[in-house]
């Protein structure tokens, strides 16, 4: 029989891995069903759904390997990152899910950013002025968008590439109507030297600004859900290595 391997469990969800197939444990059936739309939705390629059974969905494994990991440098080539951008564009000019979740809107966007800032200065997790900054930052981001098809969470390990090609994007359940820019600033954050290979491929419409703008955004909020759902935003290249980085 084959290892049980817990590739990612907190409060919320967990997923295990059984040779070929993960089981993605979820209390939310909404984000289990989001994720199944989206998957049978967007023209790139996803992991195959073999069966579902509340609170678990059973997809099968994609071929290939991840682009790469947070904190740790990526061995793609250019033209990888580059087929990764054409994707995400065939993503985003997909119409928009008819089902699918909703965007922030730019006020409570806003307001969540000023509590997590606030907490993150007032627990002492970080110096007053390293989130004063990244707030100024974040504020280009804080514009109006035309909504696109966008994936929601796309980390870069989130993408797997087989050669020279996108094998499967994973990881559907905060996929619905986003800042196109926003899914792009997630696959690069911690890797803004891959991001001008990404913009190659994904073509126009692409302020770097706001991508950057969005890499702050991004961590600030991510912090304190990181750190209470055991992972570590300070390990090297991560969340707290991007704040610095906007010094």
């Amino acid at each position: 029989m084959d290892e049980v391997e817990v590739v990612v469990a907190h409060s919320e969800r967990a997923t295990l891995r059984v040779g070929d197939v993960f089981l993605k444990v979820d209390a939310d059936q909404a984000r289990i069903d989001a994720e199944v739309e989206a998957m049978a939705l967007v023209p790139v390629p996803t992991p195959e759904v073999l069966w579902r059974k509340p609170p678990v969905l059973a997809i099968a494994a994609v071929p290939g390997t991840p682009l790469g990991r947070l904190g740790e440098p990526s061995t793609a080539s250019p033209a990888v990152w580059a087929a990764v951008g054409a994707a995400i564009r065939k993503l985003h000019d997909t119409p928009l899910p008819p089902r699918l979740g909703r965007a922030r809107g730019l006020d409570e966007l806003a307001a969540e950013l000023d509590v997590e800032c606030e907490l993150l200065v007032t627990n002492g997790v970080l110096p007053a002025d390293l989130v004063t900054r990244n707030r100024e930052v974040a504020e280009a981001a804080l514009r109006p968008w035309t909504p696109a098809f966008t994936h929601g969470d796309l980390q870069i390990v989130h993408v797997f590439v087989d050669g020279d090609e996108v094998s499967g994007i994973i990881d559907w359940s905060e996929a619905g109507p986003g800042d196109p820019l926003y899914d792009l600033a997630t696959l690069t954050l911690g890797h803004e030297e891959h991001l001008d290979d990404v913009v190659a491929g994904y073509g126009t419409d692409v302020d770097l600004d706001v991508i950057r703008a969005w890499w702050s955004l991004r961590s600030l909020l991510a912090i304190r859900w990181l750190t209470e759902h055991g992972f570590d935003p300070t390990a090297p290249g991560c969340e707290v290595d991007v704040l610095k980085s906007r010094m």
